[in-house]
């Protein structure tokens, strides 16, 4: 089966869900995935019952445990770079199905790692392998190297009024 590169972005909610949602559908399918999470360091929802239910996918965390607020460290941008070699690698095997990008974009957005250095990833990708990247502000040029693209647009959201993120609804 041949497999497309996807992207999910957009400043609405759900990109991550909608990865996860494909990520249970294709291991359902006995499909392997890899569902590598960029920025994310945190010990959010999705990682214990993937990890402790859940065969058929792999989940890693290239972030260090906080959210990057105005500049990024050098401590960031290596974690993500490292991460990025490290899934390079794994696309370039052949090793999963599915392979997971989760918030690239932000990554790129902070440039822990250049366009280029992802572009170069998406062209050496097996025929085989399916790619989802997702996050804010993806670059025009991803977007054009992708075959599938889905922005979330919020419209409302319950944030403004200052609900706090829920545990097991928003992390």
């Amino acid at each position: 089966m041949k497999g497309y590169i996807q992207v999910y972005t957009g400043n609405g909610k759900g990109k991550t869900t909608a990865a996860l949602g494909l990520a249970l559908r294709a291991a359902g399918a006995d499909k392997s995935v890899y569902f590598a999470q960029f920025v994310k360091g945190k010990p959010y929802s999705e990682l214990s019952i993937l990890t402790a239910h859940i065969t058929g996918i792999t989940l890693k965390q290239y972030g260090r445990g906080c959210f990057i607020v105005n500049k990024p460290t050098e401590e960031d941008i290596r974690a993500a770079q490292n991460g990025l070699k490290d899934v390079a690698g794994i696309i370039e095997r052949g090793e999963y199905d599915l392979v997971v990008l989760d918030e690239a974009c932000i990554a790129l957005f902070y440039h822990l790692f250049t366009i280029e250095a992802l572009l170069d990833i998406l062209h050496r990708k097996p025929e085989s392998v399916e790619l989802v990247i997702t996050g804010r502000y993806a670059p025009q040029a991803l977007i054009d190297a992708a075959d599938l693209v889905t922005e979330m647009k919020e419209i409302k959201h319950y944030y403004t009024l200052g609900v706090e993120a829920r545990e097991g609804i928003e992390y």
